[in-house]
């Protein structure tokens, strides 16, 4: 089926008023399945890059992942000595040598719909679920997750730890999305539909959700985003952990303070991205 029959098809089902989806799994899986492989070969996306460089989400591709879950029934999965219990339609996918993709042994797993470009290397144990594109060159380290609908660009470095989160609903809401060339450090969170524009670097433990608000020590403003629309990392920001003192006066008597991500550079054509985070880095100290 072509994208276009994947997408009447699907949004027929959802548009029916509370259809009873077990009554008609038998009618559905053709349909389904078709739709996973086209998510897992990458032909189909959560979210689209426009030409003037605006993502727009695609809803009745997460509302078909929903319905996946819908219809989806329990069974054993037997992988080498071990079983698990997880829904027939979103087994853990497997890859081989011409699909040029490193599946390193010891505990990863990736789930059926999402996608993995050649040359990308999955270091153990990781998790990709549902719905993510994960493009070319990238590398997700140790104990990482790439949530449901992740958008990962292209040459991406997701180090050990990261947690890239993941949203189903509401259908409109926007991933979390990673442009090209772009550094996540270790332990870093990102999550409920963040974007970090290409070439920005996000150092280890930066925390960051919709509603965080972002200083910019470099242009001197504050970045900051809503549920509705999320806040945005620019292109080659070098973004590092900060505080910002609390006002109150208990606060104030007690030192405390509230942890905020500031940017303290920006990358030129000339520095990589941990060249770049160790000369900011210098910096904040001297």
């Amino acid at each position: 089926m072509t994208p276009e029959q994947l997408r009447t098809a699907l949004e027929r089902w959802n548009n029916l008023s509370g259809p009873d989806t077990q009554t008609h799994r038998t009618e559905l899986l053709s349909t389904l399945r078709c739709f996973l492989q086209a998510l897992s070969d990458g032909r189909i996306r959560a979210a689209m890059l426009d030409p003037d460089g605006s993502w727009r989400v695609q809803a009745w591709v997460k509302q078909g992942i929903l319905l996946c879950f819908r219809v989806g029934q329990l069974s054993s999965i037997q992988l080498g000595e071990w079983q698990f219990t997880d829904l027939d339609l979103l087994p853990p996918r497997w890859f081989r040598p011409d699909d040029r993709v490193r599946l390193v042994p010891g505990g990863s797993t990736v789930r059926t719909g999402a996608y993995i470009a050649p040359t990308v290397i999955c270091m153990p144990p990781m998790y990709i679920n549902v719905g993510a594109y994960v493009d070319e060159g990238t590398m997700v380290d140790s104990h990482a997750l790439i949530g449901s609908c992740a958008q990962i660009g292209k040459r991406v470095h997701v180090s050990a730890g990261a947690q890239i989160g993941g949203v189903l609903e509401p259908p409109m809401a926007r991933p979390v999305i990673i442009e090209d060339e772009v550094l996540i450090g270790a332990n870093c969170g990102l999550f409920e539909g963040v974007l970090v524009r290409r070439r920005a670097v996000i150092a280890a433990g930066v925390q960051l959700t919709a509603t965080t608000p972002v200083y910019d020590l470099v242009l001197e403003r504050i970045l900051t985003g809503t549920p509705e629309s999320p806040v945005e990392i620019p292109e080659a920001a070098v973004v590092v952990p900060g505080t910002r003192l609390l006002r109150s006066e208990f606060a104030q008597a007690h030192g405390l303070g509230m942890a905020t991500p500031l940017i303290v550079k920006y990358r030129d054509s000339q520095t990589d991205a941990r060249t770049a985070l160790e000369e900011a880095l210098r910096a904040m100290f001297r």
